[in-house]
């Protein structure tokens, strides 16, 4: 079960990994002089989102909710994130690597052909989506409710064994 103390450590460390998400989206850009150093970024960048991902499912197991057997009931509540966060890390991942592609060889050449553009607007957008999504489900797993047997519990429990 997580701790009060345990809980504010794993939320503090997915919005240190959502900040740093932002602050590559948002500066990348700027340093396409350097794809090296352009490169690093987007490769932490990927790690960090994975990570994200490995958090919310470690925040889910260690539910009460989880641990009854009503993993349904998690995925139902929660299959939007889930989605948009795999959405999310497809299209950052292809972005890098077709940016990296472009700019690799001639990085002081502005390449912006229409389906990168298209990509790069649609990575964004999402981005700003997975970033409220995630924050929102990371605080709702805060809820006593999942941790601890309750009324609530009991109530959904019955009517998966119906």
């Amino acid at each position: 079960m997580l701790q009060t103390s345990n809980y504010s450590l794993v939320l503090s460390l997915q919005f240190l990994l959502l900040s740093y998400d932002l602050f590559v989206n948002s500066f990348s850009e700027l340093l396409r002089a350097a794809p090296v150093i352009q490169l690093v970024l987007f490769i932490i960048q990927d790690i960090a989102v994975l990570f994200n991902i490995i958090i919310i499912f470690l925040m889910f197991f260690t539910t009460f909710v989880f641990q009854a057997g009503l993993v349904n009931l998690l995925f139902h509540k929660f299959k939007g994130t889930i989605i948009l966060t795999a959405v999310y890390f497809a299209l950052s991942i292809s972005l890098h690597v077709w940016v990296m592609n472009l700019r690799w060889k001639n990085s002081n050449r502005f390449v912006w052909t229409d389906g990168l553009q298209t990509l790069f607007v649609f990575q964004r957008l999402a981005a700003v989506v997975y970033c409220y999504f995630y924050k929102r489900t990371a605080v709702r797993l805060g809820d006593p409710r999942f941790y601890q047997d309750s009324l609530w519990l009991r109530k959904k429990f019955m009517q998966v064994q119906r």
